[in-house]
């Protein structure tokens, strides 16, 4: 966000901004504390975001929210169930610990594709609480080709059918439109047609900002770190940013998200309204929070390959091998 930073600098004095940087530091949150570090390209970085959070699940193990609250992070993702049985043990904990310390935080499903659709929404939606507050529910969809149970390969249309099912039922268990979460090769053989673009999608890209791997899809979170340390948390975790502004995140909080359609702030992304990034990417400052769009980007090298759904698209990208395991 070069511009705003240029802005901000002509705005306010050297002064002005070493105290702002001193309350930073006092609370140890953003954007001290956010690694920039391996984005290659001129787009905008993790930093260049106001609001950030995390996602976790049992591998994060025994969790202190008040301190991971007191370290700026603003929201969390908590993985509650697998497939059509399997409920993540530490999710009752996490859910409970977020909502004591004031950390606005919503459930995630990982799916298994190897369970019918309506099994896994009744797995999740015995373990997810429906509570107004709550962010939106999350589909996480990927396919990672280690698992040692599911072996199918996935077919475009296959999938989305799936995945309508399971929207479907989770905008009417829990009221509010769900979150797509997705890594680039999922993206790239299942979606990148324009399926479902009218959900909020969280997208996984931790060497490049998200316009590099998907386009010019309007995205809502962005995981960009797998190894981040923050207070609270033993081991490492993924920490996310979200598109926008403060103003915007507190919007967001606001909206139910409730059918029929997106949270108004992504409805104007899409109609081309939405506060603008800049030409490169960046979300709108509040000094231009009523003009622009959000830009197209043209594609740059590909990205290294770093592990689960970071390498290279498959060679056929309307198949993908699935696989039970997220982490």
């Amino acid at each position: 966000m070069r511009d705003a930073r240029s802005v901000l600098s002509s705005a306010v004095s050297g002064f002005a901004l070493g105290l702002m940087a001193l309350e930073l530091l006092g609370c140890g949150g953003h954007p001290l504390d956010v690694v920039d570090e391996g984005f290659s390209g001129d787009r905008p970085k993790p930093r260049d975001y106001p609001i950030h959070g995390i996602d976790v699940s049992k591998f994060q193990g025994d969790i202190d929210w008040n301190k991971v609250a007191d370290s700026g992070v603003k929201f969390a993702w908590i993985k509650a169930t697998e497939g059509g049985d399997n409920a993540d043990a530490r999710f009752q904990a996490n859910w409970e610990g977020a909502k004591a310390a004031g950390v606005p935080h919503g459930a995630y499903h990982f799916v298994y594709w190897c369970r019918p659709p309506m099994e896994e929404m009744a797995n999740f939606e015995q373990n997810a609480p429906v509570e107004a507050d709550a962010l939106p529910p999350v589909l996480d969809v990927e396919a990672t080709p280690t698992s040692k149970t599911c072996k199918i390969h996935l077919t475009q249309d296959g999938a989305i059918a799936q995945m309508k099912v399971m929207l479907d039922e989770m905008e009417r268990h829990f009221g509010k439109r769900p979150v797509i979460y997705t890594t680039v090769d999922f993206y790239e053989a299942i979606l990148a047609d324009g399926a479902f673009s009218d959900y909020p999608i969280w997208v996984r890209s931790t060497k490049y900002h998200p316009a590099v791997k998907y386009g010019s899809r309007p995205w809502t979170f962005w995981q960009y770190q797998s190894d981040a340390h923050v207070a609270g948390i033993g081991p490492k975790v993924d920490r996310n940013a979200f598109y926008g502004t403060k103003a915007q995140w507190t919007a967001f909080l606001e909206e139910p998200g409730a059918h029929p359609g997106l949270p108004k702030v992504i409805e104007t992304q899409i109609a081309g309204k939405a506060p603008a990034p800049d030409a490169s990417g960046a979300p709108a400052t509040t000094a231009t929070i009523e003009a622009g769009t959000q830009s197209a980007a043209t594609a740059e090298a590909p990205e290294p390959a770093e592990g689960a759904g970071e390498g290279a698209p498959p060679a056929e990208p309307a198949a993908l091998p699935a696989d039970a395991s997220r982490q």
